[in-house]
């Protein structure tokens, strides 16, 4: 229960309302009484025609229950609560009716009324119902009327959870595509028959994103691309003249053409000229207003509401409605609910194109900072990078292959904590300061990491991050091979010795670079020999750790999925493993693999 709406039966009552000024509106014009309950049947408000109707103050009444003060039997007495069809409504949360049924008023009189209950919602939760009754002791005829006002809290009552649920949907997405998707679906059939999105573009050009039919997404109907006219130009479009900045617009076929303050929130109509069409017939001004003609008219619209997507300073777009059944065309309270709808989605748009942009730089920064691998002797490297899914920040995975001054090829695989460009920095940070240490000291990788992690509070921004780094011993050449690693708090290398059994090296464990210091030494390195014809996986989390699935799970699929492959080229190897992974990931993934040749 949220905002006040003063002068409904009492002062300060609160009204359940995700649009206060529609409840308000509404409220004060209604002549028939109107009770607010909570889901317990308690009563939390009523309007001045309930506070007559029933013969009692707000005040005598505010949080009684409602059934036991006022639902009585025929002959006056008390009703059993499991024959009441409003409480049998409260515990459904669904909209009820009811006739004939026995009000007592304070005076003691019954009172014979018709009520309807429609359940209230915020945010998908249930909060109570509202009430509208009637007195039909001595007049059958307010039936019709009764009607009427129940009709239309159902509608407003249908118009405010559409609101709330295009902006919970829509919250959930930072990509303009998806985001278009989730709108055509929650607009059509429930409040149009066809929605069609247009986007600015930089380059004074307007492109149609998105349409949405009876079918679901039309893309014939979509890509068209046409220059916005200048604001001086004559344009008598409703498009032309939104994406100027103008007001909202309603048009109803054979009727006026209207618009509306989108600032008001008064349900206004200005009235301009008389047309006898729409302006899916109206002789265009422009090449876009064209188009949009076009559009109407192969749709069949017989009313349509054209808005602004942001606000009037920074107008991303705009969205079309349209309704094709002429019996059913929107009027001024449509037309303030879809103009709230144009605000809010050009706001997840203009997020969604930053978002977008910061990832672009993100992706390439991080693409740019992995070096070229090197291919030293008969040593074959392959890795890849695959950024977050659509939706998902970027994050700091990354990779990196190097020879040492005496030509010991050093491997290094490693995630930055955090999703965001941050950790994309300190990714480039890490990648620099380690390759600098790894070539300037030659003892074991333990202990070059134990430099880093001393190393990493004065010259980077990381606060923690894991990694391997590992060191192939051996004549590039000929061989023997050894591996020599350490981990700070990384998923163990994966060998895949040749007709053998897979192996996760799980030696050479430790702390996590950034945790606190473990005065009990240095970090700890781990050897193992590598077979000829042997293939060994470097690999970040995002491979292995799926939401909804232990990390054990995503080892053994691992390990599953690269016996499968094992013996294919290293470029295959890799490639497969990305394809392979089950949906739900979002996380980016860094993939480093090393072959052996056989001797």
């Amino acid at each position: 229960m949220k905002d006040a709406v003063p002068g409904a039966g009492g002062e300060g009552q609160a009204w359940p309302s995700a649009e206060p000024d529609f409840w308000r509106q509404v409220v004060e014009q209604l002549s028939t009484a109107l009770m607010v309950v909570d889901p317990a049947g308690r009563i939390l408000a009523v309007n001045s025609a309930a506070e007559r109707l029933l013969g009692r103050a707000t005040r005598a009444i505010h949080g009684k229950d409602a059934h036991e003060l006022l639902h009585r039997d025929t002959d006056g007495g008390p009703l059993l609560r499991e024959q009441c069809p409003l409480l049998r409504a409260l515990t459904e949360g669904a909209a009820a009716r009811g006739e004939g049924d026995s009000y007592v008023r304070g005076d003691g009189r019954l009172v014979t009324i018709s009520w309807s209950a429609s359940p209230l919602t915020d945010g998908g939760s249930f909060k109570g119902m509202a009430v509208l009754f009637t007195d039909i002791t001595g007049d059958r005829r307010t039936r019709r009327e009764r009607a009427a006002y129940a009709s239309a809290l159902e509608d407003l009552n249908e118009r405010l959870t559409l609101v709330a649920e295009i902006t919970d949907v829509l919250g959930q997405t930072l990509e303009t595509d998806d985001a278009l998707v989730r709108l055509g679906r929650l607009l059509v059939p429930r409040l149009a028959d066809w929605a069609a999105v247009d986007l600015r573009t930089g380059s004074g050009r307007v492109h149609r994103v998105a349409v949405t039919g009876p079918a679901g997404r039309d893309a014939r109907l979509e890509g068209g691309r046409e220059r916005l006219p200048e604001p001086g130009e004559a344009d008598r479009s409703a498009l032309v003249q939104v994406l100027h900045g103008g007001d909202p617009v309603l048009q109803n076929e054979r009727n006026e053409q209207s618009e509306q303050d989108a600032q008001g929130g008064q349900g206004e109509q200005d009235a301009h000229s008389a047309q006898d069409e729409t302006e899916a017939t109206a002789s265009p001004g422009s090449p876009l207003a064209a188009a949009h003609s076009d559009f109407l008219r192969t749709v069949g619209a017989t009313s349509a509401i054209t808005v602004p997507l942001g606000s009037s300073r920074q107008i991303t777009g705009a969205l079309t409605v349209v309704r094709t059944d002429p019996a059913h065309p929107f009027d001024a309270a449509d037309l303030e609910v879809v103009s709230d709808i144009g605000r809010r989605v050009g706001l997840v748009i203009d997020n969604a194109r930053r978002f977008g942009r910061q990832r672009a730089v993100a992706e390439a920064m991080q693409r740019n900072l992995l070096a070229p691998l090197p291919q030293p002797g008969r040593l074959r490297l392959a890795a890849r990078y695959q950024p977050a899914p659509a939706g998902s920040q970027v994050g700091g995975d990354w990779y990196d292959a190097f020879e040492l001054k005496d030509g010991t090829l050093a491997l290094v695989i490693g995630d930055v904590v955090g999703h965001d460009l941050t950790a994309a920095a300190g990714m480039a940070q890490l990648h620099g300061i380690l390759r600098s240490l790894a070539w300037d000291h030659t003892g074991p990788p333990g202990a070059v990491v134990d430099r880093l992690d001393d190393a990493m509070p004065a010259i980077t921004t990381v606060p923690m991050a894991t990694l391997v780094l590992a060191q192939v011993e051996g004549d590039p050449h000929t061989g023997p091979w050894t591996l020599h690693w350490t981990s700070a708090g990384h998923p163990p290398p994966l060998l895949l010795p040749p007709g053998g059994d897979a192996q996760y090296l799980e030696a050479g464990q430790g702390l996590v670079l950034g945790a606190p210091v473990d005065t009990g030494g240095g970090r700890p390195d781990a050897t193992h020999p590598l077979p000829p014809g042997s293939t060994l996986l470097f690999y970040t989390d995002g491979l292995i750790e799926i939401p909804g699935s232990d990390l054990d799970t995503g080892l053994d699929r691992l390990r599953r999925h690269a016996l499968a492959l094992a013996h294919t080229p290293l470029d295959t190897l890799c490639d497969q493993l990305l394809a392979r992974m089950p949906p739900g990931s979002t996380d980016d993934v860094a993939v480093l693999a090393l072959r052996l040749p056989e001797l």
